[in-house]
């Protein structure tokens, strides 16, 4: 009676104790939240489906996404960065919500730089410029001259304001020293369809969503915004070897939760992920849409956040896009 009566105050006791790392549930123990900061369908969403779809297994829990569009992707990544840092709340990172929007938005009510844990990146991809197939524009060199000869009179479509398509363009303006018309529409696909229509001269848009235009033969590929040629299309030149150096873009996304997260939990996600990264399905499928596939460590993805930042803060400040 006495042994069992220790043994019992002995359990509490130890149960009582925090930080009692063995006498917790093993992480995870129930499912985990996905927030996309973007609408169902697009390619955050789709990517976020897919990678999830691949590290569920890989951490014996489910990964349920959620989507929370809208403000540019900062609704989602906020309530990311609000979220409690138990490792049940985690989301998709994007290039705009966490390299451009503090430029671009008057108020933003989190930091990327510390509200935020990157985990890892997932990819990045390139965009291609591109016109309508019967266009008279049939290089880059084409469009500055065409630019330089009526200031302010040939447009570019994108996405919205912020984005790769738009900051794409307003790089290219800046270092070709021309004056464009920027043509935002709710989507990508929207400004393409008036590219195809002629209600618009150009688009800068990412590599995956124009190829089966351009394959198609309904737009022309002008120049690809990578340092190198992408091997999916080796005949598209680089805006570098075309005399723009300035205008690499490289569109990402990754995985991130809220500071605080503990940093065992941080090295379990990002490994989790590495392994996920290294499957031939869906290694498939974002080398196929001409990305680049990521992984790599938490502090990779940090650098490259802290990179970007303040190369776009550049971007919006000389193009003189107004703060939302």
């Amino acid at each position: 009676m006495i042994n069992r009566r220790i043994l019992l105050q002995s359990v509490a006791a130890t149960v009582a104790v925090p930080g009692v790392s063995w006498a917790q549930d093993k992480y995870p123990s129930r499912p985990i939240m996905w927030i996309c900061p973007y609408a169902a369908g697009g390619n955050a969403d789709n990517r976020s489906r897919q990678v999830a779809r691949v590290m569920s297994p890989l951490l014996g829990a489910t990964i349920l996404i959620e989507n929370k569009a809208g403000a540019g992707g900062n609704i989602g990544t906020e309530m990311i960065a609000r979220a409690k840092p138990d490792g049940y709340t985690l989301g998709m990172g994007n290039f705009a919500p966490l390299a451009v929007n503090k430029a671009l938005f008057k108020k933003l009510n989190f930091d990327p730089l510390t509200d935020l844990v990157p985990i890892g990146l997932i990819e990045r991809g390139p965009l291609i410029l591109m016109v309508r197939n019967d266009s008279p524009y049939k290089s880059v060199k084409d469009i500055v001259a065409a630019a330089k000869a009526a200031p302010g009179k040939l447009s570019y479509a994108s996405g919205g304001i912020g984005g790769t398509h738009h900051l794409s363009g307003a790089l290219f303006e800046h270092a070709a020293g021309i004056d464009m018309i920027h043509a935002p529409y709710k989507s990508g696909s929207a400004g393409a369809i008036d590219l195809m229509g002629g209600q618009v001269a150009m688009m800068f848009e990412q590599m995956y969503a124009a190829m089966p235009s351009i394959k198609g033969g309904k737009l022309r590929a002008l120049a690809i915004t990578s340092k190198a040629r992408s091997p999916l299309a080796p005949e598209i030149p680089t805006m570098a070897e075309q005399g723009f150096p300035e205008v690499e873009v490289l569109n990402w996304q990754g995985l991130i939760g809220p500071k605080g997260l503990p940093a065992d939990m941080v090295k379990l996600l990002n490994t989790t992920l590495n392994k996920a990264l290294q499957d031939p399905g869906l290694r498939e499928i974002i080398l196929g849409q001409g990305n680049e596939v990521g992984g790599g460590t938490p502090e990779q993805f940090a650098a490259l956040i802290r990179a970007e930042a303040p190369r776009w803060a550049k971007v919006v400040h000389d193009a003189k896009i107004e703060p939302e």
